[in-house]
């Protein structure tokens, strides 16, 4: 069982900065989802990553551990970028 969770620091390491974002859709979560999954209403740094697989943007939710295929990456529909925090 292959599991993978962006740490903070890995999602920093390429861009001095976190986004913040609150999720807006919980539902329709796919049958074939292992792994957590975000609760409505609840705020999560995430980092916005192009997918090679799916050819669009997939948002990353920092620290969420999940299955292979999809680890722990979300359609961009079910979150609602809210704030970015710049590191110096």
């Amino acid at each position: 069982m292959e599991v993978s969770s962006h740490t903070f620091a890995e999602a920093t390491r390429s861009a001095p900065y976190l986004d913040y974002a609150i999720c807006v859709d919980a539902g329709n979560r796919p049958y074939n989802h292992v792994g957590d999954w975000p609760e409505e209403g609840q705020v999560y740094a995430v980092r916005v990553v192009e997918s090679r697989l799916e050819g669009m943007p997939l948002l990353h939710v920092l620290a969420f551990n999940g299955e292979a295929p999809y680890f722990n990456a979300f359609a961009p529909h079910r979150f609602e970028i809210v704030h970015r925090l710049y590191l110096n």
